[in-house]
């Protein structure tokens, strides 16, 4: 019986030599993954839509350059160079303050495994709040952020997609994180009840 991983390579390698289903279905695999990062970049729908379709376009133009690895990875940095590209263009909001760096723990980006429709309304609520202080970002720490805490990708590899270096990767990202942590005291009335939970009416984060 042919593995997961064993079966995405030999969809890649018939990619590669042109078959355009076997490319296809790589499409329907990774289409979700890239979709979601050009949204939490993008912070909007359609744009994001735009983006993960340019990106499968260019995926596609571009496989006899494919050296091998995580192909999700490698659909993952076209999306990110496209939409850092994008928004560098369209520079329109202001950088913030940042909080100051400290804690290390990741963001707690909600994932879709809710079933009733309160859970599912609360999820839709706290996504809408993470992603208005994602938005807030600069547009460095947003990069890092949603490359680290919602693609899981390793400082390196963020480090490699972005030009830059390990250490810049790491300061980025505890201000990022620090930044959103204190943002979503700020939006406290659009996050869940049991969210504002976390939180006395000081704002203070409970422990």
């Amino acid at each position: 019986m042919v593995g997961i991983a064993e079966d995405e390579q030999l969809e890649i390698l018939a990619a590669v030599r042109g078959d355009l289903g076997a490319f296809n279905s790589l499409v329907l695999r990774y289409q979700d993954s890239v979709y979601t990062t050009a949204y939490r970049l993008m912070g909007d729908s359609a744009r994001a839509a735009d983006a993960a379709q340019e990106t499968m376009i260019i995926a596609y133009q571009r496989l006899a350059s494919y050296r091998g690895g995580s192909f999700r990875g490698w659909l993952l940095r076209i999306v990110t160079n496209l939409c850092y590209d994008e928004l560098r263009r369209q520079r329109r909001r202001p950088t913030i303050s940042l909080s100051p760096e400290g804690q290390e723990d990741d963001i707690d980006i909600p994932d879709a495994g809710v079933d009733s429709p309160e859970e599912v309304a609360q999820q839709r609520e706290l996504e809408r709040a993470i992603q208005l202080c994602i938005d807030r970002l600069n547009l460095d720490q947003r990069m890092v952020l949603v490359l680290s805490d919602i693609d899981e990708m390793d400082y390196q590899t963020i480090a490699t997609t972005l030009k830059t270096q390990v250490g810049t990767v790491k300061s980025r990202l505890s201000r990022a994180r620090a930044s959103v942590r204190e943002c979503l005291k700020s939006v406290r009335e659009l996050l869940p009840t049991s969210y504002r939970l976390l939180y006395d009416d000081s704002g203070t984060e409970k422990t």
